[in-house]
C-alpha cells in the first residue's frame, strides 16, 4: 500500500468519503479507515491532519471525530432536567478535588449547579454568578461562605453577567475554578455561545491562583462555538463521562498539561 490512491480515489474523494463517514457515525479510527479505503496508516493520518486543519474535524486517540458548531445557547431549565445522575457524578468528582479552606469560583450551566450543591456541604468560599448560590446560601452550613457577583439576570441560563458581574470577579482571587462550557476542543480550547458568559467565566479563570477543573460530558467533545473562554493549555484537570475516553486525544492533553478523569456515570 504505497500509493495514497491505491484504493482507486484521488486524494480529494477519499477525504470526503471519511467526511461523509464522520457525518454518519461522528466518529472515525485510523484503523479501519485504512482498511475500508486500502491505503496506509499514513495516508490516513495525512488526510485527517489536512481535514483538522480545514476545521471540519478533530483529532482523537486513534483517529478523529466530527467537528460541531454551536450557534445557540439551550434553555437552562430544559437542560436542569436532563441526565441528572450524570450530572451529579460528574460534580461529585470535581468536588473531591476541592480543599476546605478553599475559594473556588464555579460558573453558570445546569452541571454546575449540581456542583454548588455539592460544595454547600464543604468548608469553602464560593464565588458565583449561578443563581443556584442563592439555594446553597440557605442551608444550615455555618463554615460555608458565598459570594454572589451581582449583574444583569441571565433567565435562558438563571446567572449573573454583564460588566458588573466582571467587575466583582475582577476584585477577587481564588485557589480554584470550576468551569463549565459548551463545546471542548484541542485546537479551539473552551468555548461558549454567550459572550456575556464568555466574558465572565474568562475573568474567573483569569484570577484563579490555581488549579482550573472543566467540567463537561462527551456530547460538548469536538464542539466549537462562537465565543473562548480558554485555551486548552490553562486547564488543569479536564472531567468527563467514559464516552468522551475514545473522543479526546490523551497524548496531546497531556502536552497542554491538562489531566484527564474520567467518570463511570452509569455507576452513580
Amino acid at each position: 500500500m504505497n500509493s495514497s490512491a491505491q484504493d482507486g480515489r484521488l486524494p480529494a474523494e477519499r477525504q470526503q468519503k471519511i467526511i461523509s463517514m464522520l457525518k454518519e457515525e461522528g466518529a472515525v479510527r485510523v484503523t479501519e479507515l485504512s482498511e475500508l479505503l486500502d491505503v496506509s496508516v499514513l495516508t490516513i493520518r495525512r488526510d485527517l491532519d489536512l481535514l483538522e486543519k480545514k476545521g471540519v474535524l478533530e483529532r482523537s486517540h486513534g483517529g478523529a471525530i466530527l467537528r460541531q458548531t454551536m450557534m445557540v445557547e439551550s434553555h437552562y431549565i430544559q437542560r436542569e432536567k436532563e441526565n441528572i445522575s450524570e450530572k451529579q457524578a460528574l460534580a461529585a468528582a470535581a468536588v473531591e478535588l476541592i480543599e476546605d479552606g478553599d475559594t473556588v469560583f464555579v460558573n453558570s450551566g445546569s452541571t454546575n449547579r449540581q456542583v454548588l450543591l455539592y460544595l454547600a456541604q464543604k468548608k469553602v468560599r464560593i464565588v458565583t454568578n449561578h443563581a443556584a448560590g442563592l439555594e446553597i446560601m440557605d442551608g444550615n452550613n455555618p463554615d460555608l461562605k458565598v459570594i454572589l457577583t451581582g449583574g444583569s439576570y441571565r433567565h435562558q441560563s438563571r446567572s449573573m453577567a454583564g460588566s458588573f458581574a466582571v467587575d466583582t470577579i475582577r476584585r477577587i482571587f481564588a485557589n480554584k475554578a470550576i468551569i463549565g462550557g459548551d463545546g471542548v476542543s484541542m485546537s479551539k480550547g473552551i468555548t461558549t455561545p454567550i459572550q456575556q458568559e464568555a466574558d465572565v467565566a474568562r475573568q474567573m479563570i483569569e484570577q484563579t491562583t490555581g488549579d482550573v477543573i472543566v467540567l463537561v460530558d462527551h456530547t460538548k467533545i469536538g464542539v466549537v462555538s462562537n465565543f473562548s473562554t480558554a485555551p486548552m493549555g490553562r486547564v488543569d484537570f479536564l472531567i468527563s463521562d467514559l464516552k468522551a475516553g475514545g473522543m479526546l486525544d490523551g497524548e496531546r492533553l497531556k502536552e497542554e498539561g491538562v489531566e484527564l478523569i474520567l467518570i463511570d456515570t452509569e455507576k452513580h
